[in-house]
């Protein structure tokens, strides 16, 4: 098939009056191919399970690409992702001006546009972009370093932080991403450590919440070992850093920054480390190498990324081979994430995890291929389902455990009907397309076999076949197997 240059899919995204809406989805790269390969096997297909677990979910044709090229080129491939050409992605998603903006400059914008905007950018490069597996963890390190854009000036900031912390470190390294989450205008506010000052003579205490969630949440885990005074210790050593969005005078308006008379110069002990007194703005970064370098740490994130990928009790063997990567690695997440997915945990954890709702949504629209801008109607059922992007109230972001998720299911049946449907406002699906690829006398046994990756059961094949082919389809995407990934 044509690969199309940037020039080409630009000229064609603005011929008309209607913008990218007249846009031949094929230069988009939203193409569905001629012919697809249907599982033939009572276990889900291994392709079809790593495209579920590491993306969103196949897109038509993928699942036979990955075959073509193997899965191991398929995960390299998906680990560099700067090398993989997302422009028909980029066209959708580039157009909100705000999520490019400064934390600063974020403020000329009005509140129901900045959380339009993000939640949409947010939506749309998960369904389109062919960086599945970036995207998975920009989910994954947005719900571990979780901001609520409800929180004070938090809207404001968090597209910053969204571009500057979460996806410029989603696939790099584990230090480095806490250490820009640590002085990020977005985690300053919602944690409050824009006001832990510790100015000299004052008496001042410093301002706990921040480094409690630091060693709790975002590195060492809540029985990883600290005490009281470890987080103590932790917050006189982040002292200083702030953020004011009426500093527009200085160079870099917008950004956080260091009062040094805010910070308490004494000598500190984190973790049974020393820190010298003095150490200035270099105390945050001891601090940050002195905890995201614990074992607890290891342990910690390896559960995490384990629990995320393969199950929500993960085998102790692997949570050890991950830790054990991040250890080497000094917290470099694609050796984790390569230990992870070449793991025998992983291959033998088929159709086990429950989707959560983002992910259900996404993979069934991945599927059949649908046709969105990801406007309020589409953003609607999402919230519906309990996981609105960006809205989770408390720290520790939403949760992998599947019971929070299970009060919820009537809302994805009504999705996954209404989408087949063609019922499903600011969605197009042609069902007719994906039905001429699979085959002459496609029906319901072959749609569950598209949409689930095997073969249905006898049981499963009378539950999903309706009166016709739209009511069969979304009886598929309503189905237990479809859940889950």
């Amino acid at each position: 098939m044509r690969t199309f240059n940037r020039r080409e899919v630009l000229r064609a995204a603005v011929m008309g009056a209607g913008g990218l809406v007249s846009c031949d989805r094929a230069l988009l790269g939203e193409w569905v191919p001629e012919r697809l390969v249907l599982a033939d096997g009572v276990e889900v297909d291994e392709a079809f399970h790593l495209l579920s677990r590491a993306g969103f979910g196949p897109w038509p044709g993928e699942v036979e690409r990955v075959k073509k090229m193997g899965r191991e080129a398929w995960l390299e491939e998906q680990l560099h992702p700067e090398r993989i050409d997302d422009t028909g992605c980029d066209l959708r998603a580039e157009r909100f001006e705000s999520v490019y903006f400064s934390a600063g400059e974020a403020y000329e914008f009005r509140k129901p546009v900045l959380r339009d905007e993000i939640t949409r950018h947010t939506l749309l490069r998960a369904i389109y972009s062919r960086r599945q597996l970036f995207e998975v963890m920009v989910e994954f390190w947005t719900d571990h370093l979780n901001i609520d854009l409800e929180k004070g000036d938090c809207i404001y900031l968090k597209p910053s932080d969204d571009r500057e912390v979460i996806r410029k470190h989603a696939l790099g390294n584990f230090f480095e991403l806490i250490r820009a989450s640590a002085t990020s205008p977005a985690m300053l506010v919602y944690l409050d450590g824009k006001s832990n000052q510790v100015r000299r003579g004052s008496g001042d205490k410093p301002n706990e919440n921040y480094a409690r969630e630091l060693l709790e949440l975002h590195t060492m885990g809540v029985h990883g070992g600290y005490t009281q005074a470890d987080v103590l210790e932790a917050a006189r050593c982040l002292s200083g850093w702030t953020f004011d969005r009426n500093r527009f005078w200085a160079m870099n308006a917008g950004e956080s920054f260091f009062k040094a008379d805010w910070h308490d110069e004494g000598e500190k002990r984190v973790l049974g480390v020393v820190i010298p007194k003095g150490g200035g703005k270099g105390d945050l970064d001891r601090l940050v190498e002195i905890v995201c370098g614990h074992a607890s740490t290891a342990r910690f994130i390896a559960t995490k990324l384990c629990k995320r990928f393969v199950s929500v009790e993960p085998p102790e063997v692997l949570v050890e081979a991950v830790a054990g990567a991040f250890t080497r690695t000094r917290g470099d997440i694609k050796a984790m994430l390569r230990a992870v997915f070449g793991s025998e945990a992983f291959a033998a954890s088929r159709g086990q995890l429950l989707k959560r709702p983002l992910k259900f949504m996404v993979s069934a629209m991945r599927a059949l291929a649908a046709d969105t801008q990801a406007e309020k109607a589409v953003l609607e059922p999402l919230q519906r389902m309990g996981q609105g992007l960006f809205q989770y109230p408390t720290p520790d972001g939403y949760s992998d455990e599947e019971l929070p998720w299970m009060g919820t299911l009537m809302w994805r049946w009504n999705f996954g009907l209404a989408l087949a449907a063609g019922k499903q406002g600011g969605v197009r699906v042609d069902l007719g397309t994906l039905r001429r690829a699979m085959g002459k006398g496609a029906g319901a046994r072959e749609w569950f076999r598209y949409l689930v990756g095997r073969v249905p059961s006898a049981e499963e094949l009378a539950a999903v076949t309706g009166e016709n082919e739209e009511q069969s389809v979304g009886l598929v995407l309503a189905s237990p197997a479809f859940q889950r990934c």
